[in-house]
């Protein structure tokens, strides 16, 4: 496996984990928006990864 997969696959897992984090951590009301922007932003960069990982060979 090559060492940009590798970190590609590492740096997935730290997304997957923060998103995890940060859904977690939304109130059921009342939801701020720096609270959503932050699930927003985990969102983004992890579809940024899936994307760049389907794209090595």
């Amino acid at each position: 496996m090559s060492q940009d997969r590798q970190e590609l696959l590492a740096r997935r897992e730290r997304l997957r984990q923060e998103l995890k984090e940060a859904q977690a951590a939304l109130p059921a009301h009342s939801i701020r928006p720096w609270q959503l922007q932050r699930v927003e932003e985990a969102e983004e960069a992890l579809a940024e990864i899936e994307a760049a990982i389907k794209r090595l060979p």
